[in-house]
């Protein structure tokens, strides 16, 4: 074969090549650019119903606040029996549904009165809140624990004190809070508290300012038992409480007093109440495949007007 004639082969064979190749290129760089527009309108998509979800939300939010607002001017308890305390269904909304529910906040053991406004351990709220965690199978030893990551010192008390020696020492190293928490998700910075302990004591404490009172017409029974050591009156039948509670408040003041003996009312008097101003609204926007969730701290204050204290998203 003539020379000419295998470099003539040659070079349409390298040009197939170079043209097999430039297409490929093209192909890839397509394929690239528009999944690149494709992720990025969704991107955009997902912004905007999110931002659209989150205005619903404070929608939500507003009107919770506005309802607290006539529970307040119709009535000086707040009990479980009032329209605040039914949760909202799922209702239709413009691509999807909204649904909610608002909770007494103070129908919780408050972990901050475990200390004073001055700082300093509360032997009152460590004996309350040890009850608690005995009622709940877990070691009161945390109640001390958590009483030394909260108060203003740093020197660890006796016998269940821990401070920053034992916090530094983590990995990472960290020091102790010597202040009020603002979430009870703190319990896990406690070394070796647990998941498994904090979901079993979750439902029944709050992080409040030191010193909110317990409305004990929302408090669980096992909470409202721990203010005494040794009565057991409400938290043995949940739902005969529950009935008990379908259209007023129960127990009121009046009932613990009486179930609970003079000395220990008196004892534990000025951290009870039948009223309460701190209510979390909970409001779970569906909008096509996305959802939201909104927790809202509310503090209602003596006027009616309702403010939020503390917003998160997605997690309470």
């Amino acid at each position: 074969m003539a020379p000419n004639r295998v470099a003539s082969r040659r070079q349409r064979g390298v040009a197939l090549i170079t043209a097999v190749l430039i297409v490929a290129l093209a192909t890839i760089l397509a394929t690239r650019i528009g999944f690149e527009g494709a992720l990025e309108q969704r991107r955009s998509s997902t912004a905007m119903i999110l931002d659209q979800a989150y205005l619903v939300g404070l929608g939500a939010e507003a009107w919770a606040a506005s309802y607290l607002r006539k529970d307040l001017q119709d009535s000086k308890q707040d009990h479980l029996g009032e329209r605040w305390a039914t949760p909202i269904p799922p209702i239709p909304i413009d691509g999807g549904a909204i649904e909610g529910r608002v909770e007494d906040m103070q129908g919780r053991f408050n972990l901050n009165n475990l200390v004073t406004p001055e700082g300093v351990v509360n032997p009152e709220g460590v004996r309350e809140f040890q009850n608690l965690l005995s009622a709940l199978d877990l070691e009161p030893r945390w109640a001390g624990i958590l009483a030394d990551w909260l108060d203003a010192d740093t020197q660890p008390n006796f016998p269940d004190g821990a401070e920053d020696n034992i916090y530094t020492s983590q990995s990472p190293p960290y020091r102790a809070a010597n202040g009020p928490i603002t979430t009870v998700s703190e319990l896990l910075a406690l070394p070796e508290f647990g998941q498994e302990r904090f979901q079993r004591l979750r439902p029944f404490v709050s992080a409040l300012p030191i010193g909110t009172k317990l409305n004990v017409c929302t408090a669980p029974g096992i909470v409202i038992d721990a203010l005494s050591d040794g009565t057991r009156e409400f938290g043995t039948d949940p739902e005969g409480l529950a009935r008990q509670r379908e259209e007023r408040c129960f127990p009121t003041l009046d009932d613990l007093r009486a179930a609970f003996g003079e000395d220990t009312f008196q004892r534990v008097q000025d951290y009870v109440s039948e009223s309460s101003s701190y209510f979390r609204v909970t409001a779970v926007v569906s909008i096509g495949s996305t959802q939201l969730s909104l927790y809202s701290l509310l503090h209602r204050e003596s006027s009616g007007a309702s403010r939020p204290v503390m917003r998160s998203l997605g997690s309470d």
